[in-house]
């Protein structure tokens, strides 16, 4: 018998006894009258030619290859957390948001500010935190998000509750996240409590953010900021979804400038100098609009499922 053939049927008789048998290292030896060394060399050869696959099924279980190749793919990105998509959206969804926030914990250093945007996403995060996450982090909100339609909940209780359960500080932006006159947006931007907090957003020293996609069922519509005819029309403008309330198009440039001057809330251009800008994302509906941020660059890690990483890895 050939020589490669002879150890690659060697390879699998160790894989066997090792794998499905339960067999030690030294058992195998002594069965099939080999050195350990030569047992665990096998076992290796056996991995790394595709004889033995091995898979972690847990819900928590993260996808190394498809982070590593999320890494190569995109220059900025300097971490990725992928896991598995589940049998239904909100599952997904839950997943994503709590490895965003065990990510959120093994940040080191920790940041002493954290920029937050708002949204279901980011809701999902901030309740998947413990108690004790970190401790003293001033938690900044990034974006306008007091709600025209008084819906409890919201941007402000995404801030509050990360930096309550790091016994931080929260900052809120007290406004609105699109106004009705660019005048009016101007103005309350100039105002001397809200720009501070928008300078403090502007110097923290990590963001989480998520995106929303264009279509009725964006926080804004939810929140009364657009209505149906808003949406479409952004839509026709090219629009796939919102990042910190600014609509972009696939090449994540703005799609409406009106629009944008009465959008209350950090610059983009923040989250491309950003060392650290962790974006949180779930679901097919917003494939196109993670494959625009991070291809252009608006986040340094990626927090996703792994649906959403195959999607960021195909060819355009």
């Amino acid at each position: 018998m050939d020589t490669a053939v002879d150890e690659e049927l060697l390879s699998v008789r160790v894989a066997e006894l090792y794998y499905d048998a339960g067999k030690t290292q030294d058992e195998v030896g002594a069965l099939l009258g080999i050195s350990r060394w030569k047992v665990g060399r096998l076992l290796t050869q056996a991995r790394e030619s595709g004889i033995v696959r091995i898979e972690i099924v847990h819900p928590s279980a993260r996808r190394l290859g498809a982070e590593r190749d999320l890494v190569a793919r995109y220059p900025r990105l300097v971490d990725a957390v992928v896991v598995p998509a589940a049998d239904d959206a909100q599952a997904t969804a839950d997943r994503v948001a709590q490895a965003a926030a065990d990510h959120l914990r093994a940040l080191r250093p920790v940041p002493r500010t954290l920029g937050v945007s708002w949204g279901r996403t980011l809701t999902g995060v901030a309740e998947h935190l413990p108690q004790g996450w970190a401790h003293g982090v001033t938690v900044v909100q990034v974006n306008g998000g007091v709600s025209v339609n008084r819906r409890p909940g919201g941007a402000a209780h995404v801030a509050v509750t990360i930096a309550g359960r790091a016994a931080g500080e929260a900052v809120l932006l007290p406004s609105p996240a699109i106004l009705e006159q660019e005048e009016t947006a101007q103005a309350i931007q100039s105002d001397r409590t809200v720009a501070a907090v928008l300078a403090r957003a502007a110097q923290a020293d990590a963001y989480v953010f998520s995106a929303g996609v264009c279509d009725e069922t964006s926080a804004h519509v939810e929140n009364g900021y657009l209505d149906a005819a808003g949406i479409r029309r952004l839509q026709q403008r090219g629009a796939v979804g919102d990042v910190l309330g600014r609509y972009i198009d696939a090449d994540g440039d703005i799609v409406d400038p009106a629009l944008d001057a009465r959008t209350v809330g950090m610059p983009l251009s923040r989250l491309r100098e950003a060392a650290t800008a962790v974006f949180v994302t779930a679901g097919p509906a917003k494939h196109d609009l993670a494959r625009t941020v991070v291809h252009t660059g608006l986040c340094t890690v990626i927090v996703t499922d792994d649906d959403t990483a195959r999607a960021l890895l195909e060819d355009r």
